[in-house]
């Protein structure tokens, strides 16, 4: 695999990435549904999995850069482990509403997972950390470029409604009002 493959690849992985955060954002808005704390930990380390394309684009492929990612999955895993296990009793409805059978934490683990898979796979292929000088420019594109600032556009926003709901303090285990605008009402 070529550095430019690399880099296309780390830009589709970032797309992804969007599309987990943007129908974690849909759930929150459409469905009203707002986030656990092991919900919100889960969405950090999504956006903590694209430091490692975004830095795969701009500086070029770097084992160092997989391995962040791969460090982000492996805890994402174990976060959203943490949650199926509260919820895997019988009886139990689980938090929040299911989508195609699965709540989202159980997709997100088989997310993490996946990342983990491909993340691991990706690293095989030795060709991509040579250096190609200037074949490449040094932001990958503008496909790779959009990718980039997609995922911290969704991050930023991440961080925007974290504030509001859990205020400065701790979040609700069960939240149902967002604290920073219940205040100021």
């Amino acid at each position: 695999m070529t550095q430019a493959r690399a880099i296309t690849l780390n830009a589709l992985g970032l797309y992804a990435l969007a599309l987990v955060l943007a129908v974690a954002f849909a759930a929150q808005f459409i469905l009203h549904e707002l986030p656990c704390p092991l919900c919100l930990l889960q969405r950090i380390l999504f956006a903590a999995l694209a430091i490692g394309p975004i830095l795969n684009i701009r500086f070029g492929p770097r084992p160092s850069h997989y391995a962040m990612s791969l460090l982000a999955a492996v805890a994402g895993a174990v976060a959203s482990t943490r949650q199926v296990l509260l919820h895997i009793l019988p009886g139990d409805a689980g938090y929040g509403s299911a989508l195609l059978g699965y709540h989202y934490y159980t997709w997100a683990l088989l997310g993490f997972i996946a990342a983990i898979v491909l993340i691991a796979a990706v690293m095989l292929f030795d060709r991509q950390f040579e250096d190609e000088g200037a074949l490449l420019p040094a932001t990958g594109g503008i496909f790779a470029q959009i990718a980039v600032w997609l995922v911290i556009a969704l991050t930023a926003a991440n961080v925007v409604t974290t504030l509001l709901e859990c205020g400065f303090g701790a979040c609700a285990d069960n939240p149902v009002v967002y604290e920073l605008l219940k205040r100021g009402a």
